[in-house]
């Protein structure tokens, strides 16, 4: 179970922080902000790219788009969303629970600089019920997040 080993991560590096499971669904921006009290800004979206040699997860305020030619000229391809039928393979995640922790495989992950605004911020917990509170700073250090700035 994709929450599971979220947990399971959180558990065995010794992380301050915990899955947030709610009895109502999580898994867009608007629900998951309506769930938590809180701006859709705040919700950190997890998105999920595969690129030509391999998938990476881009974390952003969740009131955000990718700017697709941001995005080229930092990765030098465009910007292409793994399947809905691939998710999951690729991060062990659900629609819905997509984030940087507890995943299948080492991803590099990304966050945009969108973020900073922020102390804290909501991304997911694995499932399309949960989010994770965490210190942006903090976010960055323990996905080892590199920064960048591909978001309009």
């Amino acid at each position: 179970m994709s929450i599971e080993s979220v947990k399971k991560q959180f558990r065995e590096e010794g992380l301050p922080l915990e899955v947030i499971e709610m009895d109502t669904s999580t898994a867009t921006v608007e629900l998951a902000a309506a769930a938590l009290g809180v701006e859709p800004a705040r919700i950190a979206k997890t998105m999920a790219f595969r690129l030509k040699e391999k998938d990476i997860l881009i974390l952003a305020k969740g009131d955000v788009k990718v700017d697709n030619r941001k995005f080229k000229d930092f990765f030098n391809e465009k910007a292409k969303f793994i399947s809905i039928e691939d998710l999951e393979e690729a991060t062990g995640h659900p629609v819905g629970g997509v984030c940087p922790f507890g995943l299948i495989k080492p991803l590099d992950i990304y966050l945009d600089e969108s973020l900073k605004v922020f102390d804290y911020v909501f991304p997911a917990g694995g499932g399309a019920n949960t989010a994770v509170k965490i210190d942006v700073d903090y976010l960055a250090e323990v996905t080892k997040g590199i920064w960048v700035d591909i978001c309009k």
